[in-house]
């Protein structure tokens, strides 16, 4: 593996920047550095679908796609892997409470959980692999495993002997004695209540797959080290996966991956905070959310973390109440190794910070006659000229926003800069009246300062489209209503009649409406 400096020499199109990402084996901070050269191979458990997807299941793949937008954005070439788990215990007693097939049950589950993803705005996946179209692959692996040395096969099981791992437990720094339990209702199979299955023989009439130690199906773990290797390799540059997959999910694909290729599974472990249920914890674009959570305690995050066992609603009914930029928000507001803090407070306060940036975004385009939707947005991290045409406060805020993504994908920082942000350009067309005088230099760097914001937005996968309006029956009628309350005001304003004027906008500001005036009429806005 060459180094990172190495690599940022090498790099067609100029040097890398230098990217740290903290790694939950070695606990530390690190320059990314990649198996090969320019390119980071990304994998990241997904969802076993049994279920209609939560809040839960959404959190990794937002920010996984945010980390894959930062590193092609930085001229990495990026291969982004999320597997399904389609055959599974739990798949299978549901489809047998429903009534239907394991394979109808997983194929509905993995339509709901493409829909949110793409409601969020994931658009980085490359390859979604399923478990059960790598049956092969995962026999061959167990085969390989066996013939090693490191699995035996018990009464049409097959399991991974832990003993012969000297490394088993170095992901979470515990002993083999200290993760022993009683072993299961398979304990009698096992050498040891710590190995865990590898293939487990099928019960009668479940769904099962022809093996050398006969009909079965694969076991959890084995699913994952063997379509990450068959489609990263054997060594490839990030597994990501929640903080509750540390132990023993992680644990144990290292250890199955290790054992059969002799060569490290990953270079980096990145694990996210999990969802907690709570209020208000921390305004967006303040505070960073989640600064005095701890990172990497698993056992304190899954004690309250929301997940199917404690009733999360299904994602699809969260969208029928909230904007999904607002989740989107909401998500990124925290650094991705802190707990999030989820709940109808937050999510409210997620969706007044959107509207800061979209009041902005509207006084540009009453400015300019441009949508900043319709800028172009750049994908490419250059552009020193036309960083430079948008004023001398603009380029430490952006070198702000990208040494905190530089630093382990900080989003929390980097929101808070685009908050710091809005507040310049709204400064800046305030001291220089563009909405009443269009000064042909000022509008040019006001252009160039939206050029840039647009830029950093995209990293970060907020903004891409102009925002989904909820009913366009309900908003003209709205418009319309509005129209009438402005004029009903404008006209006590010129009678004089400023007690009935400022008890319009008072009550209009209690309703959640904010009363623009400005040189050119009065307009309005959702608080």
């Amino acid at each position: 593996m060459a180094t990172a400096e190495a690599q940022r020499m090498e790099h067609g199109t100029g040097p890398l920047p230098t990217i740290e990402i903290y790694s939950t084996l070695t606990r530390t901070k690190s320059p990314l550095a990649t198996v090969k050269p320019g390119h980071v191979g990304m994998y990241l458990c997904g969802p076993t679908v049994y279920k209609p997807s939560h809040i839960g299941h959404m959190v990794g793949p937002v920010i996984f796609d945010t980390v894959k937008r930062h590193l092609v954005y930085s001229g990495w070439r990026v291969t982004w892997v999320v597997n399904i788990t389609d055959v599974d215990d739990k798949i299978i007693a549901e489809s047998t409470a429903r009534g239907t097939t394991m394979a109808k049950l997983a194929e509905e589950m993995t339509a709901d959980y493409l829909a949110n993803l793409h409601a969020l705005g994931v658009q980085g996946i490359d390859i979604m692999p399923k478990a059960t179209e790598h049956i092969g692959t995962i026999i061959a692996f167990i085969e390989g495993l066996i013939a090693k040395g490191c699995a035996y096969s018990s009464d049409g099981d097959v399991y991974f002997d832990v003993t012969k791992d000297a490394d088993y437990g170095k992901l979470t720094n515990r002993s083999v004695a200290a993760m022993q339990g009683e072993g299961g209702s398979t304990a009698e199979r096992k050498r040891s209540s710590a190995d865990f299955a590898l293939w487990k023989q099928a019960k009668p009439g479940e769904p099962a797959w022809d093996s050398p130690w006969g009909p079965g199906r694969p076991g959890w773990h084995i699913e994952c080290s063997a379509m990450s290797k068959a489609i990263l390799g054997p060594h490839f540059d990030i597994h990501g996966g929640g903080l509750d997959l540390v132990f023993p999910h992680h644990e144990n694909e290292i250890a199955q991956s290790e054992s059969l290729h002799d060569l490290p599974m990953a270079t980096f472990w990145m694990h996210n905070g999990l969802m907690q249920a709570a209020g208000a914890a921390g305004k967006v674009g303040g505070r960073p959310r989640g600064a005095d959570a701890p990172a990497d305690d698993a056992a304190a995050q899954a004690a309250t973390k929301i997940s199917k066992s404690t009733g999360a609603e299904p994602f699809k009914n969260l969208l029928a109440r909230h904007r999904p930029e607002a989740i989107r928000m909401l998500l990124l507001s925290t650094h991705y190794r802190s707990p999030i803090h989820f709940g109808e407070e937050p999510l409210g306060e997620s969706a007044r910070a959107l509207e800061a940036f979209e009041r902005l975004f509207a006084r540009y385009q009453r400015i300019a006659g441009t949508a900043f939707h319709a800028l172009p947005c750049r994908t490419r991290r250059e552009g020193d000229v036309a960083v430079a045409a948008a004023g001398d406060e603009v380029r430490p805020l952006r070198d702000k926003f990208l040494a905190a993504m530089d630093d382990d994908f900080n989003t929390a920082i980097a929101i808070a800069t685009l908050f710091d942000f809005v507040r310049t350009a709204n400064k800046f067309i305030d001291q220089h009246s563009l909405e009443a005088k269009k000064p042909a230099a000022e509008l040019a760097t006001l252009d160039a300062m939206m050029l840039v914001m647009r830029e950093l937005t995209g990293v970060l996968g907020l903004f891409l489209e102009p925002p989904r309006p909820a009913g366009a029956a309900d908003d003209a009628l709205t418009g319309k209503l509005m129209e009438l309350i402005i004029e009903i005001r404008a006209n006590a304003r010129k009678a004089k009649d400023f007690t009935t004027a400022d008890l319009v906008r008072t009550k209009l500001t209690e309703a959640g409406i904010v009363l623009e005036d400005r040189p050119d009429g009065t307009g309005w806005s959702r608080k």
